[in-house]
């Protein structure tokens, strides 16, 4: 009994958006026994992604709606569902994906065997996630020209301003690679949440809430440390995550891509005057992804690599490098909120009947 609740859970946490694919070792059921009791990981399938008060979970698990209610809480607290907590009001449960979900609330709960798990289950549950893009790719705000029109969803110091409440939180990907005994000298604490997530990471004691001046300091501290800025892909994002390409999962792979250009959601690409290049080489150190090279002294850049993140240029002591807004035809679709997003997501697995949204 016990092994196949863990196997309803897998299978349940795959019909949702984000996916849980089965792999060949069978890693995922491992992840699943070290997170959820066997209790809650019964309890964990009878919840969608609509928020629900307990009283309507608990006729669905038929527990009593006492013993419900505390349950939902303390996986609520350990990070296995979200929650919506707002005062005079019962408190809301739902599902969370696996991916931009329960792995990143276990930032306090990482040790390296928890880590190698993560590894190992990475590599088939990149597949899934990469079928549409959770995060997408914005420039440093200081990277663009004046001249260029800029759209409130693509600049991260607009995107800062239109947030009721902001907390920032650590990578939890330079922590993994820390608790492996490895990882870069990037700063940590460089995660921006924002609003209902926001709310969640405090009550769970993920992070700290901060005002719009320090967010933005954040934001110009990442650009210093060659961070890339990554929001979820919709308009209106919960977070904006600061990656770094050593120990971030999603640059990696961008990184590790022959065309990164091709697998990125941006809306700018780099361009480069061989007229005033000096040929210094800080691009290649900044780029991320490998897109600078030099040819005879000189950058090239390479646009099939280019994610438009913006990190060559504003340090480009010469001014060559700069941001320009990518073709009309090439500009991505971006949904307008994160539920949006994983609709989408959904249909692009094949999940269209939902069954696990509605």
């Amino acid at each position: 009994m016990s092994e196949e609740v863990y196997r309803q859970l897998a299978r349940h946490l795959d019909d949702l958006p984000g996916g849980f694919p089965p792999s060949e070792s069978g890693v995922e059921l491992r992840i699943l026994k070290r997170l959820f009791s066997p209790e809650e990981a019964e309890l964990a399938v009878c919840l969608t992604l609509v928020p629900e008060e307990a009283n309507v979970i608990a006729e669905r698990s038929g527990l009593d709606i006492e013993e419900t209610g505390k349950r939902l809480q303390i996986m609520a607290r350990k990070g296995l569902i979200f929650s919506i907590e707002e005062g005079g009001r019962p408190a809301l449960y739902q599902a969370a994906s696996y991916i931009f979900g329960i792995w990143e609330y276990q930032l306090n709960n990482l040790n390296k065997e928890f880590a190698q798990d993560m590894d190992e289950y990475g590599r088939t549950l990149s597949v899934e996630i990469s079928k549409f893009p959770q995060l997408r790719t914005i420039p440093v705000g200081r990277s663009i020209p004046a001249s260029t029109e800029v759209f409130p969803h693509e600049g991260a110091g607009e995107l800062v301003q239109a947030r009721k409440k902001i907390l920032v939180a650590p990578c939890i990907c330079r922590r993994k690679t820390k608790t492996q005994g490895a990882g870069c000298d990037k700063p940590e604490e460089t995660c921006l949440i924002f609003d209902q997530w926001a709310e969640y990471y405090h009550r769970n004691g993920l992070g700290r809430f901060i005002g719009k001046d320090e967010a933005l300091e954040i934001l110009k501290k990442a650009d210093e440390a060659g961070l890339v800025l990554q929001p979820s892909n919709s308009k209106e994002p919960g977070w904006i995550c600061c990656c770094c390409s050593c120990c971030c999962g999603v640059v990696k792979r961008l990184k590790a891509h022959p065309q990164s250009a091709s697998i990125v959601v941006n809306s700018f690409i780099c361009r480069v005057d061989p007229e005033i290049c000096e040929g210094c080489g800080i691009c290649i150190d900044r780029c991320p992804t490998d897109a600078h090279e030099i040819v005879d002294d000189q950058v090239v850049h390479l646009p099939e690599r280019c994610i438009g993140c913006g990190l060559c240029a504003t340090t480009c002591p010469s001014g060559a490098a700069t941001m320009i807004r990518k073709p009309e035809d090439q500009q991505p679709g971006i949904p307008q909120t994160v539920f949006d997003n994983q609709i989408k997501l959904a249909q692009v697995r094949g999940k269209v009947g939902l069954q696990n949204v509605t």
